[in-house]
């Protein structure tokens, strides 16, 4: 009890400092900070939670400089990929020993994906914000393998991307028959000849005012490829054993490349194995056919419009589609090249 004569002071509830807890040692306010003027840069490189960047973006490659920064706490776990536009804070400068703090990352216009297997639920992003897929494949050493190829086109046409095949080593084997087997699809393609540069101007045009990222099998040139246009890039090349006809892996992670005269970036990412197709639907693909959509409607519930065989199941409504002509002149090379897509998610994923 207070003395007679001593005054009493009477404090705010709210004003009494609260006891510090193990998970929380401040109060948390509802304000969050606005980085809407924060510096926009560009992903080009991600490596064991070291984000490399070009800044600013929208600019021209001469004009940019490359930043290191780290993800800011308060972005989770949210995943930051090459292509990614983001908004950076701090140390801008780019000089060694500085790290900017990547704050915000910018919604994402396109997002490839792929599953590690067929099974597998969860989907690994490759690269953001690309517009166009180059599929490489050689034509000999190693041997094309249109499994990983109709792979690639799916997730293209899922993530909707522009597919471009290009043919390396047509040197050494004729492109011939790879051709024809993608005859019905509306598909552009370039054969290059690495040993006299013949089809390189041809890329170099494919590409301009582009974003595209580079997919294929090890071994099939994709980094001579990516020197070939981008002789800065300076990326790692190897070479194909001669006993298993498999190219070895040279580049270890995926990264963004300006390309010259400030006409587009490239990605070029490390040899594909497998190309999981989990997160696809087929009537994703059937999209990517206009000309059939509406003779796909009249299937039956069920219809998966193709067996594993790659043959026409029972009742399939797209057959009759196409006899009719309502698919076009193409219509019957337009159906096989859809039914090849469709076994590609059937088929095993290496």
């Amino acid at each position: 009890m207070d003395a007679p004569g001593e005054s009493v002071t009477f404090y705010d509830e709210d004003a009494i400092g609260r006891r510090p807890s193990r998970t929380n040692s401040r109060r948390r306010s509802k304000d969050r900070p606005d980085y809407s003027q924060a510096t926009t840069a560009r992903v080009i490189g991600v490596d064991r939670g070291r984000i490399t960047c070009a800044v600013p973006d929208g600019v021209a490659h001469e004009d940019q400089h490359t930043v290191l920064a780290i993800k800011a706490r308060e972005l989770g776990r949210k995943g930051v990929v090459i292509g990614d536009r983001v908004r950076l804070v701090g140390d801008l400068t780019g000089k060694v020993d500085t790290l900017a703090r990547l704050v915000e990352l910018i919604p994402r216009t396109t997002v490839l994906t792929r599953t590690a297997d067929d099974s597998d639920p969860v989907e690994r992003v490759i690269v953001a914000n690309a517009d166009q897929m180059a599929i490489v494949t050689a034509a000999a050493n190693p041997e094309p393998r249109t499994g990983l190829i109709d792979r690639a086109l799916v997730a293209a046409f899922q993530a909707g991307l522009d597919p471009l095949l290009i043919i390396t080593k047509v040197d050494l084997g004729s492109a011939q028959n790879l051709l024809d087997n993608y005859a019905g699809m509306d598909l552009s393609h370039i054969l290059v000849n690495q040993a006299t540069g013949e089809g390189i101007s041809e890329v170099v045009e494919a590409l301009h005012g582009r974003t595209t990222v580079f997919v294929g099998h090890s071994g099939v040139g994709k980094s001579t490829l990516v020197n070939a246009i981008a002789p800065l890039a300076a990326r790692a090349t190897g070479i194909v054993n001669a006993v298993t006809g498999r190219g070895k892996h040279t580049s270890t992670s995926a990264q963004a490349i300006p390309l010259p005269n400030d006409s587009g970036w490239v990605i070029d990412t490390p040899g594909l194995r497998s190309f999981g197709l989990a997160h696809v639907e087929p009537e994703e693909i059937i999209e990517s056919f206009p000309e059939l959509i509406d003779g796909a409607a009249d299937c039956p519930r069920a219809c998966t419009h193709v067996n594993i065989a790659g043959d026409a199941p029972p009742d399939c409504a797209l057959d009759i589609w196409v006899t009719r002509g309502h698919a076009g002149e193409a219509g019957l090379n337009r159906l096989s090249s859809l039914r090849r897509l469709l076994v590609a998610l059937q088929a095993p994923s290496s």
